[in-house]
């Protein structure tokens, strides 16, 4: 079971999972709606990028492709912290995820420092 902790790809999957099980239930607000479809797809982008990574040929490759799920991993974390800010969940319904997601954003970034 401690292998799973450490597979990044296992991570990023379970993150995009934990998203679309947040918000299996429609929003019912504009912002909800919207906030939610973005955070969905970057969150699953996060982890089909790094599926990606996993296959690049070259180091420059890898490391393009690790900034785009950085990117994606970042907007998701800014969409969970704009969703607390306007009360469409509370700080305690996405403390795991926000918490989740800033230790994947911190993974990825050493793994394209380590690649420099």
């Amino acid at each position: 079971m401690s292998d799973k902790k450490f597979d990044l790809s296992e991570r990023l999957e379970d993150f995009a999972a934990q998203i679309i099980l947040l918000y299996d239930k429609k929003p019912m607000s504009y912002a909800g709606d919207y906030l939610t479809k973005q955070l969905i797809r970057s969150s699953c982008s996060s982890a089909l990028n790094y599926g990606e990574v996993l296959g690049a040929g070259t180091d420059k490759d890898k490391i393009n492709k690790l900034r785009i799920c950085l990117k994606e991993l970042r907007e998701s974390l800014r969409n969970l912290n704009i969703q607390t800010k306007a009360k469409l969940f509370s700080e305690d319904n996405l403390k795991d995820l926000k918490d989740g997601n800033d230790q994947l954003i911190r993974i990825i970034v050493t793994r394209i420092k380590n690649i420099n």
